[in-house]
């Protein structure tokens, strides 16, 4: 497939990978949206889509699909004079979002116990031994990968696809307030513990079981977060999802 390459001066602004000329809308949509999240593109930026258009070399009809799109997810709100600003986050969207977390994950979690195979549940365990050998070496920068691995893998054993794209619609946020949750030791050794139990209780198909321990696993998380920000150890006035 022949690629458009993108060229711009505010290249330390806006995504630098090639597009391809399918899809161009959903490209653009996907890059600018990891940009907000890993906070490359800061709360209360003003967005053009004159100017991402320009930046990223092409027309503005796919980053007007995109912006839109980046819109209806509340990454970004109009502005009454016309573009738009990147959405900060407050206490009631974190909460709300682990709340339908626990939701959807803990559902899957019951299928998963109801529906795996046995040979499915080896890749699982592999991924806590990796978490925890990564922990030992205090090597805090690959928990949230290999956790975010451990969990989709997880929600592939529930075979509803269905189920899956909904939680993936919320990965974005959960890889954020992830990170912030296993930067803290305790923590992490506390989500491998859970980890460990929720695979005992799939294995012995114990749905309910495993529902509940997903549930009160995620729940954990949104009071460690919330308590973070009351007190102060981690800002979101410069951070968005």
């Amino acid at each position: 497939m022949e690629k458009q390459e993108i060229h711009s001066k505010r290249l330390d602004t806006f995504p630098i990978r090639s597009l391809k000329r399918e899809n161009l809308g959903n490209q653009v949509f996907e890059q600018v949206k990891e940009m907000i999240v890993k906070g490359k593109i800061p709360t209360g930026k003003r967005m053009i889509e004159s100017e991402i258009a320009e930046s990223m070399g092409i027309s503005r009809t796919p980053v007007r699909e995109a912006v839109h799109k980046l819109e209806a997810e509340g990454l970004l709100k109009p502005l009454p004079k016309g573009g738009y600003v990147v959405r900060g986050l407050d206490i009631s969207d974190i909460e709300e979002t682990f709340e339908i977390r626990s939701i959807l994950e803990s559902f899957a979690g019951y299928l998963a116990a109801n529906r795996y195979g046995d040979e499915e549940i080896l890749p699982l365990e592999e991924k806590i031994e990796e978490f925890q050998r990564s922990l030992d070496r205090n090597n805090l920068k690959e928990l949230a990968r290999i956790n975010t691995e451990f969990h989709e893998l997880l929600y592939a054993l529930s075979r509803s696809q269905r189920l899956i794209k909904m939680i993936y619609n919320l990965r974005d946020e959960i890889y954020f307030l992830r990170k912030i949750i296993l930067n803290s030791v305790d923590m992490a050794r506390l989500s491998n513990k859970d980890h460990r139990e929720i695979i005992k209780a799939i294995k012995k198909r114990e749905a309910k079981k495993v529902e509940r321990l997903v549930r009160d696993h995620i729940l954990r998380g949104k009071e460690f977060v919330i308590n973070e920000i009351r007190k102060g150890n981690v800002s979101i006035n410069h951070h968005s999802f």
